[in-house]
């Protein structure tokens, strides 16, 4: 990141590099009245996370002309209030403006580098290396809202009775995601899986074991190993289990699932794009990682 430079108003909230370089319309009297909005202290410790912007490596483009932390605070208050972008409250910047930093973020994979990279600090913290080598396989469908422009990316998981997509995510040993890929419902979890692992294999490649449950067993096994270099293991119940039982590594991906329900917008898919319900979760797990000193156990 940049070094600290003196900024262009005299009155400012913020160092950001919209302020630091840009036209940035600084609003020194707003008052950051919402939960979900970033602490002093923890807008220092995400700073250094942020990806650095294409005009500031002499790649093109223009200096952003409004601030990141109010950008970034609208959309975390969006997530965590479970709202519609024109429900955007007033004293945010404008919504289109605040739904084009969403959008570029989300279409250059922006959100993706800072929720690593913030990720990586976690796992630093708790004395583990930035990278992982293994993770867990799990899905969950979740409901739908209504929307005529959703398409086939939306269906009926007969299964569990729930019309609307499916999350499927790996995570590492601590709960934290990996990746993610939103279906429809109706899609099998052995097909969905395999594009998952396909997508962990080109992102992650020091992953060499992943558990998954009993819905991805068959060829899927084969297939892992010999094409795809992570080994899939198997954590099922057995004959013996009558009762309720913690399996063992299918736990951290089911703990990850209800830190979603924490945030509104991620507990019910309301997203026209699987890509946008992709970005939204990793918007919630950004706000938990980057609220919590180690271990992200609550918001």
């Amino acid at each position: 990141m940049p070094e600290h430079v003196d900024l262009n108003s005299p009155t400012v909230s913020c160092d950001c590099l919209a302020h630091a370089y840009g036209n940035a319309a600084d609003h020194p009297n707003r008052v950051r009245r919402y939960p979900s909005g970033m602490r002093d202290a923890e807008c220092t410790a995400v700073r250094p996370s942020l990806p650095v912007p294409a005009w500031f490596q002499g790649r093109g483009g223009r200096p952003e002309g409004y601030c990141h932390r109010q950008l970034s605070d609208a959309i975390r208050c969006l997530v965590a209030g479970g709202i519609s972008w024109r429900a955007m409250p007033a004293d945010f910047p404008v919504r289109a403006r605040t739904y084009a930093f969403f959008r570029r973020r989300r279409g250059h994979g922006l959100i993706a580098e800072f929720h690593d990279r913030r990720r990586g600090t976690v796992r630093e913290r708790e004395g583990r290396e930035a990278e992982p080598t293994g993770g867990g396989d799990h899905r969950r469908a979740v409901g739908a809202g209504r929307r005529d422009d959703a398409g086939a990316s939306r269906g009926y998981d007969g299964g569990k009775k729930v019309p609307g997509r499916k999350r499927h995510i790996v995570t590492d040993l601590l709960g934290l995601l990996l990746t993610i890929v939103v279906t429809a419902a109706n899609i099998g979890d052995r097909g969905a899986a395999a594009g998952l692992l396909m997508r962990l294999r080109r992102l992650r490649h020091d992953i060499t074991l992943v558990w998954a449950d009993g819905g991805c067993t068959g060829s899927l096994v084969g297939r892992c190993r010999d094409r795809l270099a992570p080994t899939l293991e198997i954590v099922k119940h057995t004959d013996g289990m009558a009762a309720f039982v913690v399996l063992p590594r299918r736990w951290v991906a089911e703990r990850m699932f209800a830190w979603l329900m924490n945030s509104r917008r991620p507990a019910r898919d309301c997203a026209a794009l699987p890509a946008t319900s992709e970005t939204m979760i990793r918007w919630s797990m950004v706000t938990r990682m980057s609220r919590c000193p180690g271990r992200p156990r609550s918001a």
